[in-house]
């Protein structure tokens, strides 16, 4: 279990350089008008096709479902069969989305644009790199995506399936079965690099990644710091294993294996 160096040239930019994607594309699908983007004019938000992220309020805060999963409210909600656009009609899938997730009282159109704005930020994200995309729903920067995705989106359900195989910094126990939050499984693990820019995690490239696995009693396995500029940082958690922690490394990707 080795630490390897620059892999990829065109590594991932990941905290700060995804925070400030997000907020750069917080009013749509980075103006494409394709895949998840593009906002209706008729008095209500459009089907996955020609949906938008107008301005509008956040999605729903996350839960403890996975990293990305979106909480829903507390208190009374509109029935389904209230849940009409001022002028249109909403398609089934929009409904289904927004059954049980509109407060009473509030516009259900202004609530399925939060959902539609977690679409957009995601397309956004993955046009410019895949792993920037993961890490983003690994560090739940974009709220409310896995229901966002299910109902609205589910072309990006690969990026959710992906961001459940790994995990953000932390301490973790290791197990046979992943339960998030708490406990990881054996296997190998990628934390993507700053990139070429430099304009990684602290906007340098120069924060260091540092990462233990642990066995029974404590007993140290492997360890490793550091982080090449651009470069990622691989490593192998064996079945042997009982315990991991990381710091400033933010997110690990699971690509499939045990290494």
């Amino acid at each position: 279990m080795k630490r390897h160096g620059a892999r990829r040239g065109a590594a991932v930019t990941l905290v700060t350089a995804a925070a400030v994607l997000l907020a750069g594309c917080g009013g749509g699908d980075g103006g494409s008008g394709a895949g998840d983007g593009g906002n209706g004019k008729d008095g209500r938000v459009g089907k996955e096709e020609r949906s938008g992220a107008a301005a509008g309020p956040s999605a729903p805060a996350e839960d403890s479902k996975g990293p990305d999963a979106g909480g829903v409210p507390s208190g009374p909600k509109e029935p389904v069969s209230e849940l009409t656009p001022v002028t249109g009609s909403f398609s089934k899938k929009e409904k289904k989305y927004l059954a049980g997730r509109v407060p009473r009282g509030q516009d259900p159109a202004a609530v399925l644009e939060g959902g539609q704005e977690a679409c957009d930020r995601l397309a956004f994200l993955e046009r410019r790199n895949e792993d920037m995309a993961v890490s983003a729903l690994i560090l739940g920067e974009i709220r409310g995506a896995r229901d966002a995705v299910t109902h609205l989106c589910p072309r990006r359900m690969p990026l959710v399936e992906a961001a459940d195989r790994g995990f953000p910094d932390g301490e973790f126990a290791v197990g046979e079965r992943r339960k998030a939050g708490s406990t990881i499984v054996p296997g190998r693990y990628r934390s993507p690099g700053p990139g070429p820019s430099g304009a990684g995690a602290g906007g340098d490239g120069g924060e260091e990644c540092v990462w233990r696995i642990t066995g029974a009693g404590g007993k140290k396995l492997d360890s490793g710091s550091g982080r090449s500029q651009g470069g990622d940082i691989e490593i192998t958690i064996p079945a042997a294993a009982r315990g991991f922690s990381s710091t400033g490394c933010h997110s690990w990707l699971n690509p499939g294996g045990t290494g």
